[in-house]
C-alpha cells in the first residue's frame, strides 16, 4: 500500500513539474539557495578559514567521487551521476515501500542513492593504477632525454607523441602555455605539479624545478622515476592479497542477500514474520544498514598502492 501511495506521489509530482515546465537537477541545483542560512560570527570564519572542517559522512564520499571526476577529465558526468542516485533514492523507497517496511525506506533509499558515487570510487583504482603505469614511461622518456640534452622544454615537445592519456593533454597543456603564453618555466611546472594527483610526480616537479637553477642535480631525477617502478613491482606482488577481502565481502554479501529466500524454503512461517512483524522488519533495516556499511568500509580498504612523501 505504501508503495501505492509513493507512485502516486511521484506521478503528482512530474505532472506539476511538467505543468510549471521546471527542470529538475536545476531545482536540486538552487535548492541550497533557498534554506535560509545559518549567521556565521566573524570568530567562526576565522575559526573555519584556519581549521576548515574536513566533510564527513556521505559529503565526503560524493566529494571523492567528484574530484576523481575532476582528475580524470570527466566531471562533465558528475551531473548525470546525480541524476542517477536519485533515481536510486526514488527506487530504494519505492522498494521498501512494496515491502511494507518504513525502518526500510530511509536506509535502502539512501544506501542506494549512494552506488554510484561508490562505483566511481571503486572504478577509479583501474585508473590509478593506468595513470602510474603512463607516469612511469612518459616520467622515464623525459628524464632520459633532459640528461642528455639539458633542455627540458626540447625533451617533453620531442617525445610527446609517445605519451597517452591523460598524460599527453596535460603536458601538451604544459608546452602550449610555455611557448605562447607564458614563458617562466617554474610558474608553469607548479601549476602542472597539481594537475596529476601522485605525490611521485609531484615530487618530480619539485626536482625539475630545482634543476632549472642547478643543471647538476638533474640526476636526482631517475630515481625518482624508479619510485613508480617499485610502486608496479610491489602492486604486482601484494595484487591477490590486496583484493582478497573484497571478493570476501562479496560473497558474505551474496549469502546476506539470498537469506530471507533461503529462510522462506526452508520455513514459511519464519519468512512471514521476518517481513511482516515489526521486529523483522526492524532486523531487515538492520542487515542493509549492516551491508551498505560494510561496503563503503571495504571500498575505502581496497586501494592500489601509492608512495607516500
Amino acid at each position: 500500500m505504501i508503495g501505492l501511495y509513493l507512485i502516486a506521489f511521484l506521478l503528482m509530482a512530474s505532472g506539476i513539474f511538467i505543468l510549471f515546465q521546471i527542470n529538475p537537477y536545476d531545482l536540486l541545483q538552487n535548492l541550497p539557495n533557498l534554506i535560509p542560512k545559518k549567521q556565521v560570527t566573524m570568530k567562526n570564519k576565522i575559526k573555519r578559514s584556519l581549521n576548515p572542517p574536513k566533510p564527513r559522512g556521505i559529503r565526503k564520499i560524493i566529494k571523492e567521487s567528484k574530484d576523481i571526476l575532476k582528475s580524470s577529465n570527466k566531471l562533465g558526468r558528475f551531473s548525470s551521476l546525480c541524476i542517477l542516485s536519485l533515481l536510486l533514492l526514488t527506487l530504494g523507497f519505492l522498494i521498501a515501500g512494496f515491502m511494507d517496511n518504513v525502518f526500510l525506506m530511509p536506509v535502502l533509499a539512501v544506501g542506494l542513492a549512494l552506488i554510484p558515487f561508490l562505483y566511481i570510487m571503486l572504478a577509479s583504482f583501474g585508473y590509478k593504477k593506468r595513470l602510474n603505469a603512463e607516469l612511469e614511461t612518459s616520467l622515464s622518456i623525459i628524464t632520459a632525454e633532459y640528461i642528455r640534452s639539458e633542455n627540458f622544454i626540447g625533451a617533453v615537445q620531442e617525445n610527446i607523441e609517445y605519451f597517452h592519456s591523460p598524460v599527453k593533454e596535460i603536458f601538451q597543456n604544459f608546452i602550449t602555455q610555455v611557448t605562447l603564453i607564458n614563458p617562466d618555466i617554474t610558474e608553469e611546472l607548479n601549476k602542472l605539479k597539481y594537475q596529476i594527483d601522485n605525490d611521485v610526480f609531484h615530487e618530480w616537479i619539485d626536482a625539475v624545478i630545482l634543476c632549472q637553477n642547478n643543471r647538476t642535480l638533474k640526476h636526482t631525477l631517475m630515481p625518482i622515476v624508479n619510485k613508480l617502478s617499485d610502486m608496479r613491482v610491489v602492486s604486482g606482488d601484494l595484487n591477490l592479497q590486496l583484493y582478497d577481502p573484497f571478493k570476501e565481502f562479496i560473497l558474505t554479501a551474496l549469502f546476506l542477500i539470498l537469506e530471507p529466500l533461503f529462510i522462506r524454503s526452508q520455513n514459511a512461517d519464519w519468512f512471514n514474520i521476518l517481513m511482516t512483524t515489526t521486529a523483522g522488519k526492524i532486523v531487515l533495516a538492520v542487515d542493509t544498514i549492516a551491508f551498505f556499511f560494510c561496503l563503503i568500509r571495504i571500498i575505502r580498504l581496497t586501494r592500489p598502492i601509492e608512495y607516500q612523501r
